[in-house]
């Protein structure tokens, strides 16, 4: 064997291993929704607990890799990341809001419309006129969110659900605009440490009496959520990006909905009917497509 073949066979694997790793992340980051719904505390405490767990493991991660989360970072950085994790907390509660009202399939696909925010909300911000084909997705996404819709009275705990799961996506695509912004000249493990800092600040307050009253399992739940869906999730994905053109990384993350969806259908029962299915399938493509072009 050449050496450049055997190069390329090295190359080949470590885009292999990227792949599996990043499936593997996103199966895990789906599985979010799994573990909301099988815990019976608040989103609050079910937040600010998967925040405690997650710090833990990731200052282990960076004392393993003897690089402090506050090294290297400026003052300008750090607050930054205080509103970037403040948004974050936003995100999260209404995220799970979403799940245990409306179910891990309405949530998640309301949250999977953020693209369609972070176009608009960057039009804004910076002034970039979106296209007309971004034009056309935004459309898409909104067609697909109505037909999932079951009615249109935030009585219904579904169509509540299913707002607070957009509310999410419209809050996500801020953080994604504020890293955008600040998170650039720092590592993913610093910048997760410090918006899950933030996230134990803002909620512990609201959430310090709740503690002794959560139930062994819902510590469970939590604890899977903090560790597996969060710092080894993460992991992954970071990881797996050294091989991996961000492209091609952001359409494997868009199946994150598909994924959560189908361990709904497996563990809970949760049948989509046709029309969810097919408002499904017009938000999960339309959101390929975005991150394809």
């Amino acid at each position: 064997m050449t050496p450049r073949s055997e190069g390329e066979t090295d190359a080949s694997r470590a885009l292999k291993s990227a792949l599996l790793r990043m499936h593997a992340a996103t199966v895990l980051f789906g599985l979010s929704g799994i573990f909301g719904k099988l815990c019976a505390c608040t989103p609050a405490m079910l937040v600010c607990g998967r925040a405690f767990f997650a710090v833990g493991a990731l200052s282990l991660l960076c004392l393993a890799r003897r690089h402090a989360p506050w090294q290297g970072l400026r003052c300008r950085e750090l607050a930054g990341l205080a509103l970037s994790g403040t948004l974050l907390t936003v995100h999260f509660v209404t995220f799970f809001m979403g799940i245990q009202l409306g179910g891990v399939a309405v949530g998640t696909l309301g949250f999977a419309c953020f693209p369609g925010f972070t176009t608009l909300f960057e039009a804004l911000a910076y002034r970039e006129k979106p296209s007309g084909r971004e034009y056309a997705c935004m459309f898409l996404v909104s067609c697909g969110l109505a037909l999932i819709t079951p009615s249109f009275s935030l009585a219904d705990a579904t169509t509540a659900g299913l707002a607070w799961g957009v509310l999410s996506g419209a809050v996500y695509a801020l953080v994604a605009i504020a890293n955008r912004r600040t998170a650039t000249n720092m590592s993913g493990t610093q910048a997760c440490w410090w918006q899950n800092l933030v996230i134990i600040v803002c909620l512990l307050p609201f959430t310090a009496e709740q503690f002794s009253s959560v139930s062994d399992l819902d510590w469970l739940w939590i604890a899977c959520l903090g560790l597996i869906c969060t710092a080894l999730a993460y992991s992954l994905y970071v990881s797996s990006l050294a091989a991996l053109k961000a492209r091609r990384a952001a359409v494997i993350i868009s199946l994150e909905p598909v994924y959560a969806i189908l361990a709904a259908w497996l563990l809970f029962g949760e049948t989509p009917g046709p029309r969810m299915t097919a408002g499904g399938l017009l938000i999960v493509g339309t959101v390929l497509r975005m991150n394809r072009a």
